[in-house]
This record gives structure tokens, sequence and C-alpha cells, in this order.
């Protein structure tokens, strides 16, 4: 008996790993396939590049592809999912410290944009993607009013605070927010350079001297003026 269950007990380990091998397996070749999307559409543009491209690339099978995505959309729909988890990740931190929102604010933007996103030809193909159906278009608007919500939600958070003045709406102030980095973004895709994090500050910068109570905002301008000068 005791043979008899420690056969079944070794079996039972086997199979376990075997599927453990497998969902490992299967989450590299996705994440191979993603990165490999999102690398050539930076490079040919999201309408030029194929998925016989992508599974080229990423060196695997082109019926593969369809394994883990309906289609080329869908690697963009992943891309939004995977933005969307930071977001609501960084907002949650938010309410649970006392960092204060405009330090939040310069690390929340600079997590949002980094690789892969730091590539010009990735944002601007990432925008013909989005417009490229009403099908994406409709997921995508979905995925924006969910941003929207967790932006709204970090704005209220640091109106309780006394962070930011309060006889603005906090969804007024967060798609303000969102409009400002959304255009710093596109703005600078059509350059490329080096300057990204910096525009951003400067932005944000501008951004906290409309929407911070007055004491908060002088101070924010007097820590502005000493980095200037270093």
């Amino acid at each position: 008996m005791a043979a008899s269950s420690n056969l079944a007990n070794r079996q039972s380990d086997d199979r376990a790993s075997s599927a453990s091998r497998r969902e490992r397996r299967s989450a590299e070749i996705r994440d191979r396939l993603f990165r490999s999307s999102l690398r050539l559409f930076a490079q040919k543009g999201f309408a030029e590049t194929t998925v016989e491209d992508i599974t080229e690339a990423a060196d695997v099978g082109k019926g593969t592809f369809f394994n883990y995505f309906p289609s080329k959309d869908h690697v963009l729909l992943a891309f939004s999912d995977m933005q969307l988890a930071k977001l609501e990740e960084s907002v949650e931190h938010f309410r649970n410290t006392d960092q204060p929102l405009h330090e939040f604010l310069q690390s929340l933007t600079v997590r949002m944009t980094e690789e892969p996103l730091r590539n010009p030809g990735l944002i601007r193909a990432l925008l013909l993607g989005y417009l490229s159906s009403n099908a994406v278009r409709e997921v995508m608007t979905e995925k924006q009013m969910r941003a929207l919500a967790l932006h709204t939600k970090m704005v209220e958070i640091a109106q309780s605070r006394g962070e930011l003045r309060t006889d603005i709406p906090a969804i007024e102030i967060a798609n303000v927010f969102r409009q400002t980095i959304f255009g710093t973004l596109l703005m600078w895709s059509l350059t490329g350079d080096a300057t990204l994090r910096e525009r951003i500050r400067s932005a944000l910068h501008l951004v906290w001297s409309g929407i911070a109570p007055a004491n908060l905002e002088a101070k924010a301008r007097e820590q502005h003026w000493k980095e200037e000068v270093r």
C-alpha cells in the first residue's frame, strides 16, 4: 500500500511538473511574440508589419501566433492591458503611502513611459493601430475610461490630503493631466530626440502650478528653481 501510494504521489508530482513547464513555455512564447510585435511595429509601422514578420522574428511557426493573439490588433490591446495594470498598481501604492503628489506624478510618468514606450516609432505605430478599426477603437475607448477612472481616483486622494485644489472637479483635473502627458508623448514622437523625460517634467511642472493650492505651488516653484540652478 505504501509503495502504491508513493508511486501515485510521484506520478502526481510529475504531472504537476510537466504542466508547470508547459505553462512557463507558453508564457515565454507569448512574451516573445508580444515583444517581437512591438519591436516590428516601431521599426516598420503597424500596417506594414505582417503576422509572418512577427513569427519569424519570434522564431515560431506562423500558426503559433494565433494560439496567443487572434489578430495583430490584439497585441495592441495586450499592450494597453499591461499599461492599465501598471497604472492600477501605482494608484493603489499612492493610496497606501504618504508620498507627495508632485513626486508621485513624476515617478508615475517615468514608469508609464519606460521601455518599450521610449521608442518614438512605437508611439506612432500605436496611435495608427488604435485608429485602424472600429472594433479596436471601441475596446480602446472602454480601456481609456478605466484609465480615466484610475487617474480620477488619484486626484481625489490628493484632494482629500489637501494637495490639490478642490474647487475643480477631480475628473477635470484628471483629464488635464492625461491630455498633457498624451500631447507630450505625441509631440515627442515626431522628433524622437532624447528629451522625453525633460519634456514630461516641464509639462508636469506647468500643470502643477495650476492645480496645486497656493502654498504647495510656491514650494514647488522654489524646488523647481533649485533644480534648474543645479
